[in-house]
């Protein structure tokens, strides 16, 4: 939803122990479908798969081809990345799924945020990046020299992330994006889109695009804008009309967070 793209960040060849299956499901919101992530250290028995996806069968099946897994790890709570989450489980004989949230855990304790996870090989670390949702995580993944980044929905392959409140919180989102830009020539690979060469060139992108973004939404408060509504129309002239609603939801998150900063506590719902 706006902002120039970096040039040639994108990947064409992932890491050797990196597999891509993608969801069934593109559209607006998933781009060209769901990323699921299998990682597995060479030599290892045991994979480890990051997002499940939706509650596709013929999507979850052929991720339990690539078994046995260690654990399912979940990047945060949406449907499409975590829908599928328990029927994949129940198809690999009872792997845990691991996520921040413990509603979405099966046979595990919740993720420990900034902790390690035992990846079977792999050096898996956990960062906590509230922000898209409030029990969003990225994972740092070590395998001899390379180093990877799965961002989830923190940081998209192609455009920018909605943040969508009352879950979503901008200010939140702000801080884990300062906290990707220090992993520099770290391979990003998101939960939608392509994978990306430099996990710290796109949080830098992210930031100033988010930065116009809300010098933007502050004009057009200025003006008299006080609604998710009224933003969009003085934003977003020319939003896609189906895509209106994730720019209001955006508006929203805006509206909300530099009423914080200015210490309004003026709701984003009022009428003028």
């Amino acid at each position: 939803m706006g902002g120039a793209e970096p040039e040639s960040a994108e990947v064409d060849r992932l890491p050797g122990w990196v597999t891509l299956l993608r969801a069934p499901n593109p559209g607006p919101m998933t781009l060209d479908g769901t990323n699921t992530w299998i990682l597995r250290a060479p030599g290892a028995d045991f994979a480890t798969v990051i997002d499940p996806g939706p509650l596709d069968e013929g999507h979850l099946r052929r991720i339990a081809e690539h078994g046995p897994f260690g654990s399912i790890l979940v990047t945060h709570g949406h449907h499409d990345h975590v829908e599928g989450a328990d029927r994949l489980a129940e198809l690999l004989g009872g792997t845990p799924v691991r996520a921040a949230d413990p509603r979405h855990c099966r046979d595990s304790e919740p993720l420990d945020p900034n902790g390690p996870l035992d990846g079977n090989g792999l050096e898996i670390t956990v960062l906590d990046t509230p922000g898209h949702t409030s029990d969003s995580v990225c994972f740092l993944v070590e395998c001899g020299n390379d180093r990877v980044m799965f961002t989830g929905d923190t940081m998209l392959g192609r455009g920018t992330t909605v943040v969508a409140p009352p879950d979503g919180d901008l200010g939140a989102y702000l801080t884990s994006l300062g906290v990707l830009s220090a992993y520099p020539s770290v391979l990003m690979l998101p939960g939608h889109g392509p994978a990306r060469t430099d996990t710290a060139e796109r949080a830098h992108f992210y930031l100033g695009h988010r930065r116009e973004r809300l010098a933007q939404v502050r004009a057009a408060m200025a003006t008299g804008a006080r609604t998710p509504a009224a933003v969009v129309d003085l934003v977003y002239p020319d939003i896609d009309p189906h895509l209106r609603f994730a720019a209001e939801w955006s508006a929203a998150a805006q509206i909300d967070h530099l009423n914080r900063e200015s210490g309004t506590g003026v709701n984003r719902l009022d009428r003028p």
